[in-house]
């Protein structure tokens, strides 16, 4: 359950460039097809800010691509992620501890305090970029919707960038089973933009599969 909080330290939006804002990361180059990515409205041309994440992404590649590295979770994966995505900017949860996990609020109380705040994997405060990364059991359909929604209700999110495994592997009744969690989730954001019945509070979201 959200606990009470202190007052916030002020951080107003203000408009950034949405160019790139890091360098490529070590033996890197733009335009490799690793990871695979989907960026949301499709009508939208995808901000700078996409190009330097997954970048960042594709500089771990050796330590979290599914096709070839077994029992990931997702901290795992976070803290692979971590070195590029603090070269961008963004603010990485490095613990579960007070002080490490990277809090937003919510919604605010008596005198402007901080009533309800929610955990994030990262974020850029400055792009307004919320990123979340699922793994195992956690990219199957339910984790996805939860990090929707609660993504939708943090103060001043702009954009989503939600990972999720390419392919999760794992054993039942004695036997390797794969399942492709980047197109189960794939289809659910497809839906959701196509219906237009669900409308997300983003510029834009980010989807994709390492």
């Amino acid at each position: 359950m959200p606990r009470e909080r202190g007052r916030a330290r002020s951080t107003p939006p203000f408009p950034v460039p949405l160019g790139r804002i890091c360098p490529v990361s070590p033996g890197q180059s733009r335009g490799l097809e690793y990871p695979t990515w989907v960026y949301y409205p499709a009508h939208s041309r995808p901000p700078g800010w996409v190009d330097d994440l997954t970048s960042a992404v594709g500089g771990a590649r050796s330590q979290i691509d599914t096709a070839t590295v077994r029992g990931l979770t997702s901290d795992a994966v976070l803290r692979a992620l971590a070195p590029g995505l603090k070269a961008c900017g963004y603010q990485v949860e490095v613990g579960k501890r007070a002080g490490e996990r990277v809090e937003r609020p919510v919604l605010f109380g008596a005198n402007g305090h901080e009533r309800v705040r929610y955990d994030v994997d990262a974020m850029h405060d400055q792009l307004g970029v919320v990123v979340e990364v699922e793994a195992g059991r956690g990219a199957r359909g339910k984790a996805v919707y939860r990090d929707l929604i609660r993504a939708s209700l943090i103060v001043d999110a702009r954009y989503l960038a939600l990972g999720v495994m390419a392919d999760y592997r794992h054993m039942s009744s004695g036997r390797e089973v794969s399942v492709a969690s980047f197109a189960e989730a794939r289809a659910i954001l497809d839906a959701v933009y196509a219906s237009g019945r669900l409308r997300l509070p983003f510029d834009g979201v980010l989807l994709f599969g390492y």
